[in-house]
């Protein structure tokens, strides 16, 4: 079709086109188009084909590719936030619905907010499919698939799993080379999916397509998954802190979190969706949820292993490829934060040393680190500890004579410090471990013995 023009005002139907996964070439096609727009073709590749599968696996596996054809639509619903979802080729049940409404409309919350609009009774799933009978366990191995984004999270949970002797492979989605070269240190398997969004949806953001933020965390968990069944094994484990669940608090709007999909309430329904509607012994879990950011960032200073080697800011990672001059630019949200959180438990020429420079010694730097605190602004849009968390932090190195003459540290001090409760500011208490997660009962009790050292 060429004579069709993107009109994000003039839409009115975003379909599900089909979905489809070819065993031989391990590619799979998730199709998606705007009114009786052109096809819009998403290809997701798992490495390892052929893949033969017997009749279950191949029944779940199908299951798999519809539950990532739904929530991958996501990056091309936005785009015009049509009034109505269609789902064309096979229907679904009314929890499939739900969760799908849940995703969208709470993963979408900073896209909204950013761009002005309401989304509030606006995404609706039909549910066509008669309620889904539980499903079987289809016999995994027991062999986790560990996400890796190159920062310091990660990396926490695979030396974890390493030092209780789980067997892991290391996986990431797309081409970061940063990302693989630290996936590659660790010394481990490692696996690495390919995901090629559709060419069509980057002209539509030119032709003024709403644009803006989605639950990217979501995407991926719904691609490892799939990937899980085709390979056979039972554990996708990400490494998203309690934290994670805490938004942004926006006077007149109220909370909106830029990692919803990285927060409890979406990892405990998805993780539930998977074993009632896919195979019920696929476990999804965060192994870091029952830690905050600052306990993950006392667990990853205890190794030097991949001080030169990690990066945790996300101007490193860009939706049309990485485009990193150094591991850390030292200006953006998450480099002040991680710089923050690792300063009380790192000694300071080491932590200096992985940055590149002194980011609580710039004046500059003050507004930035003020958003963390809260202090006369909200929480940046993020991935980053909650407030509290940065003013302990904060408040700690004040006391510490390698800290407190810094110009970032002397400033809180005289200006911030005063204002705030002192039993407020303890860091031990956000030390103390959550038991609110879905990790494994046995992992668990020997994790929460190193986790809580």
């Amino acid at each position: 079709m060429t004579d069709w023009i993107f009109n994000r005002d003039a839409i009115r139907t975003f379909r599900f086109v089909r979905c489809a996964f070819d065993a031989q070439t391990g590619v799979a096609r998730l199709v998606y188009a705007f009114d009786d727009g052109p096809e819009l073709t998403e290809t997701v590749t798992v490495p390892g084909a052929p893949f033969v599968l017997d009749a279950a696996r191949t029944e779940a596996a199908q299951r798999a590719l519809r539950l990532l054809h739904l929530v991958a639509g996501v990056s091309y619903y936005k785009a015009a936030v049509a009034g109505e979802i269609r789902i064309d080729g096979y229907a679904i049940d009314a929890d499939t619905a739900a969760l799908l409404e849940t995703v969208y409309r709470n993963g979408l919350g900073e896209f909204a907010y950013r761009n002005g609009l309401d989304l509030r009774g606006k995404i609706r799933f039909r549910a066509d499919a008669a309620p889904s009978q539980p499903v079987p366990a289809l016999g995994l191995r027991a062999h986790a698939l560990v996400a890796i984004g190159g920062g310091k999270d990660s990396l926490v949970s695979i030396e974890a799993l390493r030092a209780e002797g789980v067997a892991q492979t290391v996986t990431w989605i797309g081409g970061s080379q940063l990302i693989a070269a630290c996936a590659a240190h660790t010394g481990l398997p490692t696996f690495n999916i390919g995901r090629q969004l559709a060419p069509q949806l980057f002209d539509y953001n030119r032709q003024g397509a709403w644009n803006g933020h989605i639950p990217v965390t979501a995407v991926n968990s719904a691609i490892m998954a799939f990937a899980a069944v085709l390979l056979g094994v039972d554990q996708v484990v990400f490494s998203n802190e309690r934290s994670a669940s805490y938004g942004s608090q926006i006077p007149g709007t109220g909370e909106v979190n830029h990692q919803w999909s990285k927060g409890w309430a979406f990892e405990s329904a998805f993780g539930d969706y998977l074993q009632s509607h896919v195979a019920a012994d696929l476990h999804y879990y965060s192994l870091l949820r029952p830690l905050s950011e600052l306990a993950v960032a006392r667990q990853f200073a205890r190794t030097d292993r991949y001080d030169a080697h990690f990066s945790s800011c996300n101007r490193n990672f860009h939706i049309l490829g990485e485009r990193p001059t150094s591991r850390w630019c030292g200006v953006c949200p998450k480099c002040h934060f991680v710089f923050l959180a690792l300063a009380p438990f790192l000694p300071k020429l080491r932590l200096v040393g992985i940055v590149g420079r002194n980011l609580l010694d710039d004046p500059a730097q003050i507004p930035g680190f003020d958003a963390l605190l809260e202090y006369g602004d909200h929480k940046p849009f993020e991935c980053v500890g909650e407030g509290r968390e940065s003013r302990a932090a904060m408040a700690l190195l004040a006391q510490r004579p390698d800290w407190r003459e810094d110009a970032v540290i002397q400033r809180f001090a005289r200006q911030i410090l005063p204002q705030l409760d002192a039993e407020a500011l303890a860091i031990e208490p956000l030390l103390a471990l959550d038991d609110e997660h879905r990790i494994p009962a046995a992992l668990w009790e020997r994790l929460r013995v190193r986790f809580a050292a």
